[in-house]
């Protein structure tokens, strides 16, 4: 497994999409392709992450890693087109950052599974604010990678509050995995650990947004 880590973060760092393709595509059949993703994909790029805060890589490294793993989740992890979950209405956005491969890989699991949601992409709070507003969604997931942005969850919900509505939030992310109880403290109804355990943490809190 650490070998097949360190290959295909090597195959990132020289941005040779053919070998990492190849990697995915040619693993070990014990691994689906979500466990390829979660072991292989986010570990590869957390040792990327931990290389360029060493000065090791340069950052364009990190950010071209990153789009290569958008790319080839899309391929692995394609929208899937089964009957329709009887869920609330649901959308998944990165709030106050740009990196949006958690994203990617949780709106591709859903999608894949049966879920129907709105990709929101990038949004800051008053916009978020509004979006919801509009589209009259009941859970919102949330991906973040910086700590900064899993702080102003805590103004999102404050405003979604002054605003009359009633969202139950479900987060994700590096600050959430580094401090198991931030999510309570930024006011979200649950954490995921994984991208695998969003599936379940929908029907979770579907029971009260329902």
């Amino acid at each position: 497994m650490l070998k097949l880590e360190n290959d295909f973060a090597n195959a990132l760092l020289t941005l040779d999409r053919l070998a990492a393709r190849k990697l995915l595509n040619e693993h070990d059949r014990n691994l689906s392709s979500l466990e390829f993703v979660e072991n292989i994909v986010v570990g590869a790029l957390e040792k990327i992450g931990a290389a360029w805060a060493r000065g090791d890589v340069a950052l364009s490294q990190v950010y071209m890693s990153g789009r290569i793993c958008e790319e080839l989740v899309d391929e692995v992890l394609p929208p899937g087109d089964p009957e329709r979950k009887n869920l609330p209405k649901m959308a998944i956005c990165v709030l106050s950052d740009h990196h949006l491969l958690g994203k990617t890989i949780v709106y591709s699991l859903l999608r894949a599974s049966g879920f129907d949601l709105m990709d929101y992409g990038v949004q800051q709070v008053e916009s978020l604010v509004r979006r919801v507003e509009e589209d009259e969604i009941e859970i919102l997931l949330i991906s973040v990678l910086m700590l900064p942005s899993a702080l102003r969850i805590r103004e999102l919900r404050r405003k979604l509050r002054a605003a009359g509505l009633q969202v139950k939030i479900i987060v994700g992310g590096a600050p959430f995995r580094f401090d198991g109880l931030l999510w309570r403290e930024v006011g979200a109804d649950i954490m995921c650990k994984t991208a695998s355990e969003a599936p379940e943490a929908i029907r979770k809190v579907a029971k009260g947004a329902a």
